[in-house]
């Protein structure tokens, strides 16, 4: 063993890049004024990496260590124990992320150090602004031919085959040449010492195995330009502790947490801003209007609608649904007419249309949907006749996760001049949506699944269908003259807007889907959909789990049952780790009983979850499983 050990490393073999070097490196160039050539390392004697005296709790071979009080854990001796990026110290600045961004940094037991072995969150809240989450706010280039000579020490290292890349994004400091582009092109595969033939520092290399996790549906191209721990750390609520464990958001289709940018900016406006709106000549009022309608445009914006006035301002989803029911229905469905809607739906996308096929002697016929819980389209074709007057479809299943094709289905209704609704609740989150693509008539969907305040959503409509609608509510801020005798209403969007609307709840809807741009909905769906395909194929090899729901390319909701165990019982056991799941019909009961079940689990994901929560969740499932088999 030894002498093929002795074969495979070759002889003198070195470090091509020192960590510590860089670190010194950067402290320096930060520390001197512009212009002033660096301080290179001083080689030979060193002072103590700690003033402190032996035996103090403060004295440690690494040094002080700005994120804790006290002393930082010493550096791991074996592979994988790690916690901490091997930079000895940190420097507020973006050079300090220099050595621990790099896909593989030198330790100094000689044992690379991985991006994931960090602790979340361990770093001040400063740190977050020099990730790739908020790069795009950050300055674009460093004009710094000393940043230039680092990087170029890292590439040489890269192309020389020492460091690899993993799925880690290296922010792109405006090097010119030298990017992080140029880095993670270096290597086309990813590189783990404890799965692939890698070679470390010391010259040594490691022998391949078979990954622990099976084959992983994530790829490099997935994750690329995404960092999942920068996002966790904009969400104060992902620190807490149920049951004295870590908490593992997984009920995200019900609703979504809040980025502190979100939560910060409700606070200014009801520190700096609140007012009424429209009506009053004061500076507050105009800082609130000013407020709310930017709001307006930042959806006009996100959903690709040709005009501002065409968004409406509704509590949620299922008002915007209603609305649309009791107005354009009211005006354009009679007796006999049908509207279509599909097996998938929410309670919400059913219930109103029924109540209006009730009051105008109209019926509702639907959509069957195939066993992997696709809709059928060509029975969807055999349902489309002259009666139908309306076809209002979900984007994406709340249960099943399915993503319909929406576009299709629009384009067959339009093509006989049928009204159609797109429910866009689910799919908001998950994927980039342009209306004007879609060519749907109303677009509908709930804030609060889109890291937005509950109580906020949005209905948007085309101008022409919006203007021959009659209003829903009447009352102020809609009202353009009253007499006894008559009423003239607001042009749109105050049409609909009738009464105090949800002012501070809108303009932090606007904040986090300024939020969600700002990292980008492409990438965001990418890593969610590595996250869904993993988090299905775990799942599925735990003996008496059956998923309900299997298209792929499905997004966000993982739903499943569980032989031998009520969804309660799952829900609870899961809670008791931590793990938040949702269970029971969801409000979409009919689907459940297409699939012959009455409830279901179901974990649902965002783009801050991680693969190690997944992990999580299924390990727990795994463990009721399995004492499932021993009593029997």
């Amino acid at each position: 063993m030894s002498s093929d050990i002795a074969n495979i490393a070759p002889a003198g073999a070195q470090p091509p890049i020192d960590p510590a070097v860089l670190a010194q490196l950067a402290s320096s160039l930060f520390r001197g004024l512009p212009g002033d050539a660096p301080a290179l390392p001083v080689q030979g004697a060193q002072p103590p990496a700690t003033w402190a005296p032996g035996g103090s709790p403060l004295a440690a071979s690494s040094g002080f260590s700005p994120n804790v009080p006290g002393t930082s854990p010493l550096q791991g001796q074996v592979p994988g124990s790690n916690l901490l990026p091997s930079s000895p110290s940190t420097s507020l600045s973006l050079v300090n992320r220099a050595p621990a961004a790099l896909p593989q940094a030198q330790a100094g037991n000689g044992v690379p150090d991985k991006a994931f072995a960090a602790l979340p969150a361990y770093e001040p809240r400063l740190a977050g602004f020099t990730d790739s989450a908020h790069l795009q706010q950050a300055p674009t280039a460093v004009a710094s031919g000393n940043l230039e000579t680092l990087s170029q020490q890292a590439l040489h290292a890269l192309s020389a085959g020492a460091l690899r890349p993993s799925f880690v994004d290296v922010p792109d400091l405006g090097l010119g040449a030298v990017s992080s582009q140029s880095l993670l092109l270096a290597s086309t595969a990813p590189q783990f010492y404890f799965v692939d033939a890698v070679t470390l520092p010391s010259g040594f290399i490691t022998p391949a195995k078979p990954h622990p996790r099976g084959q992983i549906a994530s790829t490099p191209q997935a994750q690329a330009g995404f960092d999942v721990n920068a996002v966790r750390r904009d969400f104060p609520i992902l620190a807490e502790r149920i049951n004295g464990k870590p908490l593992v958001w997984l009920d995200n289709a019900a609703t979504t947490h809040k980025p502190r940018q979100v939560i910060e900016r409700i606070a200014h406006f009801y520190e700096h801003e609140n007012s009424n709106i429209h009506r009053a000549a004061h500076t507050l009022a105009a800082r609130a209007t000013d407020a709310y309608e930017h709001a307006r445009e930042v959806v006009r914006r996100f959903i690709h609608a040709p005009d501002a006035r065409e968004v409406i301002f509704v509590r949620g989803t299922t008002e915007a649904i209603n609305l649309v029911a009791q107005s354009w229905g009211g005006k354009n469905v009679a007796e006999g007419d049908e509207i279509i809607v599909s097996h998938l739906e929410h309670h919400a996308n059913i219930v109103p249309w029924q109540q209006l096929a009730q009051a105008k002697g109209a019926r509702l016929r639907v959509i069957p949907v195939d066993d992997q819980g696709q809709i059928r389209l060509d029975e969807y074709e055999k349902l489309l006749n002259d009666r139908t007057k309306l076809v209002a479809i979900g984007h994406v299943s709340n249960v099943l996760g399915t993503v319909v094709p929406v576009k299709e289905v629009v384009a067959r209704a339009r093509a006989r001049g049928i009204t159609t609704l797109i429910d866009g609740a689910q799919s908001i989150a998950h994927t980039p949506v342009n209306v004007q693509d879609l060519g749907a008539d109303f677009f509908v969907f709930s804030g609060h699944k889109i890291f937005a305040p509950t109580g906020i959503g949005v209905l948007w409509g085309r101008r022409e269908v919006l203007e021959a609608m009659p209003p829903w509510q009447g009352g102020g801020n809609m009202i353009a003259d009253v007499t006894f005798e008559k009423t003239v209403f607001q042009p749109l969007p105050n049409t609909f807007e009738a009464g105090t609307g949800n002012i501070a709840d809108a303009v932090g809807l606007g904040a986090a889907l300024e939020y969600v741009e700002r990292i980008g909905i492409e990438a965001i769906s990418r890593y969610e959909h590595a996250l869904v395909d993993y988090g299905m194929q775990q799942l599925a090899l735990i003996p008496g789990l059956r998923l309900i729901g299997t298209v792929p390319g499905k997004a966000s909701a993982l739903s499943f049952v569980l032989d031998g165990y009520t969804t309660d019982e799952v829900g609870k056991a899961l809670n008791a780790e931590g793990i938040a799941v949702r269970t029971g019909h969801h409000c979409a009961q009919p689907i459940l009983r297409r699939f012959g079940v009455e409830t279901a689990v179901r974990p649902s994901v965002a783009f801050y979850n991680t693969f190690e929560e997944i992990d999580l969740m299924v390990n727990e499932v795994r463990k009721l499983a399995s004492r499932r088999s021993a009593m029997h």
